[in-house]
């Protein structure tokens, strides 16, 4: 495997480098189970969900206990001025404080309140119902900042001098993004020289999108160490005091959505870190920043569920008063179902959150695929979700809430939803960027077996030796996807109703597993460039895993709440029959699809084959003539400014 020069980043790394970085930082090992792991072979494990695990009595009492005052807190908090404002008003941010907000995941031995990941996710719900801003300030603060891997990997001194301080009265940020650097930390180009004594590091570099940033007192950053005499070098984390000298914040960043949130462009020059705020060995930065956002990604499903609630509670109101053609809309065909996607879906969200954390608490189980499926599948629908809303309000949907007041109607920010929403399929992993990591994790025990088959530095020998591994491996791996429970029609009787969909999983869950070998037969070393084949299996996956989670959950609601046993199958019900839909078309469109025509349409793009297309419009970024119909000639920067007058 081709390593990569510790000492600094290349300029150029290619693809086959970036990997080698990525694979090193990644948890190889599988200590303890795995729902989604066992789905993506072929099997559905439904002792690993059912019975849907319940919380400890104590943590449901101080869970709800805190609950009760955030939920008082929060209807003081005007969200439309943070809105209009683009900041969190101080009186809200002392408030927090107060209660105690910032701890919230911090254990009570460090002065935090200690709540379970189930209640830290569901206070994310509540007060990211009111204001996401306010929300995702408290995530990048707990679960990616400071306390988060300090908890996983700090010494007892370092949680003693900088927990008490998260739990209470310092803001804390996470930063790894650089102009130059998204998901490829291979190329990372902030630098930490130790000192001459060793006492210390000199932290240079700037770093982007630094959620917290702009207002943090604590950083936690990664930055690459030289290698040198006595230091292995390598990307390292470190806690950086946030006005320590030479420290500059350049830029406040806006965008389309989360108003209120305090990000910024950060530039290090020759700050200095005391050696013992480094986290961990040196070069294992990269893999502390993976296994932060293991648990940590859960937040963002918690926000998305939040939304999916409010949308819930505005679809059933507006579809019930609003009255067209003689009767209320949502008894219109095509509203109704817009009603029954965004209630189902919003059930399942739930579903699937509350498993995943339960998950993380019981520490059972290898959450890893669980809550990258949760972030991927709760951010792509919510977002379906708040569109849906939007189109369901009409104009008003797309009229602001500041609006909709002014002419003296209810301030519904729907659009706003969905402008908020949207960043959730960037935030701690894109969209793309989590189909690559769980489509990684799904195939492992195929690329395990295949190693130097499709290894093309591998010689003749390696691979004869591989092809007989392989042999033994599918040999009995295989035959256990021909047939299982779910082909038998008496299967999974103690869910009623709802038993039809886990036999579908599990008839789906063996299909899936075949297709995943077919596609390592037909593409051997190439499947890692099939990315669009990947994305489909983890989307299967993920539907399958989310029909699982809302099953086992309608099942215990029903035991749990028979008042509203009903209603929880009805939901489940509907939700499963809308997900089978989904993947019976991913699966459909694994092998019917455009992929290599599309391929072949962008490489044309971006060799500027059609770039008539573009003829007729003004770029708006880009002030001067229409696209396509310049005056003839070259034409430079003082040309432009010219003819701009």
């Amino acid at each position: 495997m081709t390593a990569v020069n510790r000492e600094t980043a290349p300029e150029h790394v290619d693809e086959r480098q970036a990997r080698a970085v990525a694979e090193a930082a990644r948890e190889t090992e599988w200590q303890k189970p795995s729902f989604g792991k066992e789905l993506y072979l072929g099997r559905l494990r439904l002792d690993l969900v059912h019975p849907y695990p319940r919380p400890a009595p104590d943590t449901v009492e101080e869970g709800e206990e805190f609950l009760a005052k955030l939920r008082d807190f929060c209807t003081t908090i005007d969200s439309q001025r943070i809105e209009r404002e683009e900041r969190i008003p101080d009186e809200v941010m002392a408030g927090l404080k107060e209660l105690g907000a910032l701890g919230m995941k911090i254990p009570r031995t460090y002065g935090g309140l200690g709540l379970s990941q189930l209640y830290y996710n569901r206070a994310l719900t509540l007060v990211g119902s009111v204001s996401p801003a306010i929300g995702a300030l408290l995530s990048a603060h707990q679960s990616i900042g400071v306390p988060q891997p300090l908890k996983m990997f700090g010494t007892e001194e370092q949680k003693r001098t900088f927990l008490p301080r998260c739990a209470t009265t310092d803001i804390s940020a996470f930063l790894l993004t650089e102009p130059d650097v998204g998901s490829d930390p291979a190329r990372l180009r902030s630098t930490a020289t130790p000192t001459e004594d060793g006492s210390a590091y000199l932290l240079d570099g700037v770093k982007l999108w630094t959620t917290n940033g702009v207002v943090g007192d604590l950083l936690v950053v990664m930055a690459r160490v030289p290698q040198s005499e006595g230091h292995r070098g390598g990307i390292t984390a470190f806690v950086v005091e946030g006005d320590s000298e030479g420290i500059t914040v350049e830029n406040r960043n806006r965008f389309m959505g989360l108003r209120g949130l305090e990000n910024g462009v950060t530039r290090f020059h020759r700050v200095r870190v005391p050696a013992e705020n480094r986290i961990g060995e040196e070069g294992k930065g990269l893999k502390i920043a993976l296994s932060t956002l293991n648990t940590g990604r859960l937040s963002l499903p918690a926000m998305c569920v939040g939304a999916g609630k409010w949308c819930t509670k505005i679809a059933r109101e507006w579809s019930r008063e609003r009255v067209q053609w003689g009767r209320p809309v949502g008894k219109h065909e095509e509203v109704a179902k817009k009603v029954s996607f965004i209630a189902a879906t919003t059930y399942a969200m739930t579903a699937m959150l509350d498993l995943s954390s339960q998950f993380a608490d019981d520490e059972r189980n290898d959450i890893r695929i669980e809550a990258a499926i949760a972030k991927l599948w709760c951010s792509e629908m919510a977002s379906r979700v708040a569109d849906e809303l939007v189109q369901l309000r009409g104009g008003r949907g797309y009229e602001t809430a500041e609006s909709l007041a002014a002419r003296g109607e209810r301030g519904i920010p729907a659009e706003q939803a969905v402008r908020d929403l949207r960043i959730n399929r960037i935030f701690e992993g894109s969209t793309e960027i989590m189909h690559l990591l769980i489509a990684r994790e799904a195939v492992d025990a195929h690329l395990s077996v295949a190693g130097d088959i499709i290894d093309p530095e591998a010689d003749s020998a390696a691979k004869a030796r591989a092809f007989a591994k392989a042999g033994g491996f599918y040999a009995t791996w295989l035959p256990t996807l021909v047939v299982g429970e779910g082909q038998r029609p008496g299967s999974y009787g103690e869910f009623g109703p709802l038993a039809a969909h886990l036999r579908y999983v599990e008839r789906a869950a063996r299909k899936l597993a075949r297709s995943t070998f077919y596609g390592m037969s037909r593409w051997q070393g190439r499947m890692e460039t099939k990315q669009a084949f990947l994305a489909r299996v983890v989307d299967i996956g993920a539907e399958l895993f989310a029909m699982s989670a809302v099953v086992v959950r309608a099942h215990r609601d029903r035991e749990d709440h028979p008042e509203r046993g009903q209603g929880a199958y009805e939901l489940a019900d509907a939700f499963c029959r809308q997900s089978r839909l989904r993947a019976d078309a991913l699966f459909t469109d694994l092998w019917t699809n455009t992929d290599d025509i599309d391929g072949k349409l962008s490489r044309r793009v971006l060799d500027d084959h059609y770039t008539w297309l573009e003829e007729g419009v003004v770029d708006p970024s880009t002030p001067g003539p229409l696209i396509g119909e310049a005056e003839p000639g070259p034409s430079t920067k003082e040309d432009v400014h010219r003819k701009m007058g």
